[in-house]
């Protein structure tokens, strides 16, 4: 079965919503998307049937450890876990991050080298800097090339040495969209004796996502960027998470997962993760064919990512053809990117676009987008960074060509 555009745009409410008769168009979807129905019934299911903290003998609190249980077991599936026990949530990618690397340093000793990347969303970079400002670690930078918005990998091994530990890097760009050779990355760390700490964020929406495949130590992503509710998750290595020493009350578990889960968690959050998780496997049992969950993750991530590439290559060929207009990112490789797609103007600043496209109601970003290095290595940093265009997979062709009628006004004026 085809991909059944108008069968998705039906499971998400928010999409039917009108302002003064002018109806939404999501574009602003790389920091945050919307929700399926079953996302927001269960979470008021669970706020309204098991709302009880966890650990108790009676039912509320039985069933709140259940929903929890569900949404370990599905992130597990989402990402290609061992094991349930090695998802950890918080309440967002960046405190999740800031937390386990307090955690991290203690393995490591002053002069020991932490890698991070110029392509990142700050929540990938600063931790870490902060880190080694505290404990005495060395941080290098892998560069990224600014005309082909690239890596190059050989830079890679010339930082990798005997006093790595760490090598910190993005699944793909939340500013250029670049999708990343994370297996290759990873493999790269791996045999230079470090671990490694992957930002998925920004791919996870869009690329199928397997940490056994990627080799990766660590992951981490946001749910509410793939359709699901304000929560961060965090996959750890079994062997790992082990040896590592929770920063925690005394009345916490001991045990991973849930000693690195500081205080009450939201409840209400798991039980959105699970039918978020469920939204995709709907997708891909219905419109791929496929049978289990796992099976049916792959092929529905597989299903969107090509719909996507049809996305991306329309904004990107109709923005090169706009005058002045010079898009931020690869243009031609679509496999190598996901369609967070960034612009700037030679004449018009990015607020100025977002807000003159905000009062037709069409949503994007503009600015640095927290990719701070990125915007530096661009030259973009001090004069206002970027719009940031980032349909997803209920968007459609008609609403992007209704952006280009936007923009065509704007840019005009």
């Amino acid at each position: 079965m085809p991909y059944d555009l108008d069968a998705v745009r039906a499971q998400f409410p928010a999409l039917a919503i009108t302002d003064d008769g002018t109806r939404r168009i999501y574009f602003d979807n790389p920091a945050g998307t919307q929700v399926p129905t079953s996302v927001a019934e269960a979470m008021s299911r669970c706020l309204l049937e098991t709302n009880a903290n966890g650990g108790g003998y009676f039912r509320s609190s039985q069933q709140a450890d259940t929903v929890v249980a569900a949404a370990r077991q599905a992130m597990a599936d989402f990402l290609g876990a061992a094991t349930p026990d090695e998802i950890v949530f918080g309440q967002n990618m960046t405190t999740i991050t800031l937390h386990i690397s307090r955690s991290l340093g203690r393995l490591f000793a002053p002069g020991d080298e932490i890698i991070v990347s110029r392509m990142d969303h700050d929540a990938n970079v600063w931790p870490w800097v902060l880190l080694a400002r505290d404990l005495g670690f060395e941080i290098k930078w892998l560069p990224f090339d600014a005309t082909t918005f690239e890596f190059d990998l050989d830079v890679l091994d010339d930082l990798l040495g005997e006093r790595t530990r760490l090598v910190c890097v993005g699944g793909a760009s939340n500013l250029t969209g670049t999708v990343n050779d994370v297996a290759t990355i990873c493999a790269k760390a791996k045999s230079a004796g470090a671990l490694s700490f992957v930002d998925a964020v920004q791919s996870a929406p869009h690329v199928h996502t397997d940490v056994q495949e990627m080799g990766c130590d660590f992951l981490v992503c946001s749910p509410y960027k793939f359709f699901g509710p304000h929560q961060g998750v965090l996959f750890g290595r079994e062997e790992i998470l082990g040896k590592l020493e929770p920063y925690k009350v005394r009345p916490a578990p001991e045990r991973f997962p849930g000693s690195f889960e500081t205080g009450t968690q939201s409840h209400e959050g798991c039980a959105g993760i699970t039918a978020a998780i469920d939204y995709f496997a709907w997708i891909g049992e219905t419109m791929a064919g496929a049978t289990g969950r796992r099976n049916a993750l792959r092929a529905a991530m597989e299903m969107l990512f090509e719909y996507e590439k049809t996305l991306s290559a329309h904004l990107v060929d109709g923005l090169q053809s706009l005058d002045g207009v010079t898009v931020q990112g690869i243009t031609d490789a679509l496999d190598r990117r996901v369609p967070t797609v960034s612009f700037t103007h030679e004449r018009v600043a990015p607020n100025k676009i977002a807000a003159a496209l905000a009062e037709q109601n069409i949503f994007v970003w503009s600015g640095h987008n927290y990719a701070v290095e990125a915007a530096r290595t661009l030259g973009l940093l001090e004069s206002g960074g970027v719009v940031r265009v980032g349909p997803v997979h209920y968007n459609s062709v008609a609403e992007i060509d209704e952006l280009f009628e936007a923009l065509g006004e704007i840019l005009a004026a």
